[in-house]
């Protein structure tokens, strides 16, 4: 399969969108947060001869997602996100977090039982530290039990900001205030 890469800046840092055309339509197969690399090393790395391209679709989906890191209440849809690349578990897991509303969050435990795998929630945090597509479902909105921020592919920085641009709050300690919590 050929892999096309479309690589933009944004608030926090550079990222990388993987795709490639499907008769349907630009499908994603990952969206990096680059960090201080430079997104065509990454996307190289991950991809062996990925190609650098642009197309409407996924030019629009970029622009979305800087309008989302610059404050935007934006929903993304996932009908271009190829999830057939995640096992079942992760499936869920995703979608599960996909559905957490902009200023709310959960906890890795309460996706765990909401998916009807209680005591999962290291597995829950692993399935969202793999999150192929960031941003796109909102894996920052997951936490650990007692508030602490956990790992975030962008870091935990970036996690937090994402977090209280969305109107979450914090204590002095650094943790999450538990009062939005679904699930």
């Amino acid at each position: 399969m050929e892999y096309f890469v479309e690589s933009f800046t944004t608030a926090f840092h550079p990222m990388a969108l993987v795709w490639w055309n499907a008769p349907a339509g630009p499908r994603i197969r990952q969206i990096f947060l680059c960090g201080n690399k430079p997104p065509e090393k990454i996307s190289h790395s991950a991809y062996p001869g990925v190609l650098p391209r642009s197309c409407p679709e996924t030019a629009e989906l970029a622009g979305r997602i800087r309008a989302f890191l610059n404050g935007e209440n934006i929903v993304f849809d996932l009908a271009s996100a190829a999830l057939e690349v995640c096992g079942e578990f992760q499936r869920k897991v995703l979608m599960a977090e996909y559905r957490i509303p902009r200023g709310r969050i959960s906890t890795y435990g309460r996706i765990a039982k909401h998916i009807g795998a209680p005591g999962a929630a290291r597995a829950v945090g692993t399935a969202l530290a793999a999150n192929p597509f960031p941003i796109l479902i909102p894996c920052h909105r997951a936490l650990r039990a007692d508030g602490g921020i956990g790992g975030y592919q962008g870091g935990a920085k970036m996690k937090r900001s994402l977090l209280e641009m969305e109107g979450v709050e914090f204590t002095d300690s650094g943790k999450a205030c538990l009062e939005r919590v679904v699930y």
